[in-house]
């Protein structure tokens, strides 16, 4: 079992949640919003500013992975996108970090380019309500 930490305050985030919920038929992928009730209670060693700034995974071994590791770990667990492994190659690996970061950091703003949704107002203030995964 992956236990992934999403922002569920981002839309373009609960547009690749929704896809990773249809494909976890074997039921391989825990899926944690880290803006839940329960996130601190359940989770305190993730650091919930860190997880909203990088995606954060807890591994089948029980091993943090971060950025990258984690996206792979996760779609792994549900057998989809094979190809991810690539970006894990050493040469690649250096490229492909530094894309994820750059992506990371502007996602709100990616997230509203991609989707035409954003942030809502509570969201922002974080006192929003988890979001229906629609």
């Amino acid at each position: 079992m992956v236990t992934l930490f999403y922002d569920g305050h981002c839309p373009l985030c609960m547009k690749e949640i929704a896809m990773l919920q249809r494909y976890n038929t074997e039921q391989r992928l825990k899926l944690v919003d880290i803006h839940s009730e329960v996130f601190d209670t359940l989770y305190p060693q993730i650091d919930k500013q860190a997880a909203d700034r990088l995606l954060h995974a807890i591994d089948h071994n029980g091993q943090l992975l971060t950025g990258l590791d984690a996206n792979v770990a996760v779609w792994q667990a549900v057998g989809k996108h094979k190809w991810l492994t690539l970006l894990r190659w050493p040469v690649i690996r250096w490229f492909a970090d530094r894309g994820y970061l750059l992506f990371a950091k502007h996602r709100h703003k990616i997230s509203f380019w991609l989707t035409g949704q954003k942030r809502c107002d509570a969201c922002e203030k974080d006192v929003c309500p988890p979001h229906d995964l629609k």
